[in-house]
């Protein structure tokens, strides 16, 4: 048994957060927690009142083998795509290489509070082991896979629907449900690079085998009509639910430029929006429609889609967010930020048992910094939100296992050894 006394931050709802002054928290040795309750002198084993815990942050959408591409300014998604990401996913054809940036990609993400994540992989599975053996070494969560693409790419890129989705396969059977911390997904990259039949047995796979799938939908206006051309589609969700990708364990990026229908149909579907604000700035794709999402009850999460988006920080995709949001007229509370963050997130991708501090949760939490002038959640919520100073977390446990703590790695992810 592992016992805290902290500040604690978590969410109870989008609407309401849970701020306790003064706690202990209990974690059991199978890693979940077993008790939090108000401190009144009990032994503990660590005191971390000087800051505050939150639940683990939770990714919806990142690029593993975009890791050394941020802020890559090339250009538009299509342009960028061709100039900056296809030449440098072309690299993890080494498996040294991939070896070697999977350590730096998860030291990022633990860095960053991140502890659960889906995570797109390069198309060569061998790239997508190795980094399901860095997660599994440090101890993190990922649902994940190689990206399917057989047209419409560099030559280099490119794997028939035949040996690729025989390829997933070996990979899930060595890895899905891995300590129940790594998880295979079938992750058609997008239309534009998938044929028919690719798309259709990639969504046949997951079927069978139980699997999330992940793709984007509408993220730049341009994709979108080219993906309606290809597949003679009256919009460009037609496209994936021809193929059968769009369900209930659907995880749909972007989701910009969509129709009220197209909103009515997702919604129906159950599938999930992975919100990435930072990378539609920076790309210049678009402003999502989150009132459109969240009239419909659209589960939603955020991710930060690196390379486009600039920083692993879920924070600061949630910052992000806000602006988005408010460029459109809509005004989104911090809470909600948080619950799309933490809680929601983690619900939205199949984890009801992740995202908060209490008891019957797992013991995946983040150790924050405070000012000494923050004291309720008003404030705390400001500070982790929306500062873009405030440091990276302090420490962080999956499972009630420490797998980042900054006074150890003192430097940025990429400038020290891996834990």
């Amino acid at each position: 048994m592992t016992v805290l006394r902290a500040r604690v931050l978590t969410p109870r709802s989008p609407d309401e957060v849970l701020w306790l002054d003064d706690a202990v928290i209990r974690i059991n040795p199978g890693g979940s927690i077993e008790g939090v309750e108000p401190y009144a002198g009990q032994a503990v084993d660590l005191h971390l009142s000087t800051g505050v815990l939150t639940p683990g942050f939770v990714d919806s959408h990142v690029h593993y083998p975009q890791t050394r591409i941020v802020g890559a300014a090339s250009g538009p998604l299509l342009q960028w795509l061709n100039h900056s990401t296809f030449p440098e996913e072309q690299r993890f054809a080494d498996l040294e290489h991939a070896r070697e940036v999977a350590r730096v990609f998860v030291s990022a993400l633990a860095a960053a509070g991140t502890t659960l994540a889906m995570a797109y992989g390069p198309v060569y599975p061998h790239a997508t082991d190795a980094l399901f053996a860095e997660v599994e070494r440090r101890g993190l969560r990922v649902i994940g896979g190689p990206v399917l693409m057989d047209e419409n790419c560099p030559p280099e890129l490119q794997i028939p629907a035949g040996p690729a989705l025989a390829s997933l396969e070996k990979l899930a059977d060595r890895w899905h449900g891995c300590d129940g911390r790594i998880f295979v997904a079938a992750i058609p990259r997008f239309a534009l690079c998938c044929s028919a039949s690719l798309m259709a047995g990639a969504a046949r796979l997951a079927r069978e085998r139980g699997w999330w799938v992940s793709t984007h939908l509408s993220e730049n206006l341009e994709e979108g009509r080219i993906a309606r051309e290809l597949f003679s589609a009256a919009d460009y969700l037609q496209v994936y639910e021809d193929a059968g990708l769009v369900h209930r364990r659907s995880v749909l990026a972007h989701a910009i430029h969509l129709s009220d229908g197209e909103w009515d149909r997702i919604q129906a579907a159950g599938a999930v929006i992975a919100h990435c604000p930072d990378s539609n700035f920076f790309l210049g794709s678009g402003r999502f429609h989150a009132s459109a999402a969240m009239a419909r009850g659209v589960p939603i999460a955020l991710g930060t889609d690196i390379a486009a988006g600039r920083s692993f920080r879920i924070p600061r995709a949630a910052s992000s967010a806000y602006d988005s949001a408010l460029a459109r007229g809509t005004t989104l509370t911090p809470s909600q930020l948080f619950w799309w963050a933490t809680r929601g997130g983690a619900s939205a991708l199949g984890h009801g048992n992740l995202g908060a501090v209490e008891p019957g949760f797992e013991g995946d939490l983040v150790w924050h910094d405070l000012p000494a002038w923050v004291d309720d959640p008003v404030g705390a919520l400001a500070w982790i939100l929306f500062d873009a100073d405030a440091p990276r977390p302090r420490r962080v446990w999956v499972r009630g296992r420490v797998v980042w703590d900054r006074g150890q790695n003192t430097g940025y992810p990429w400038e020290t050894p891996a834990s």
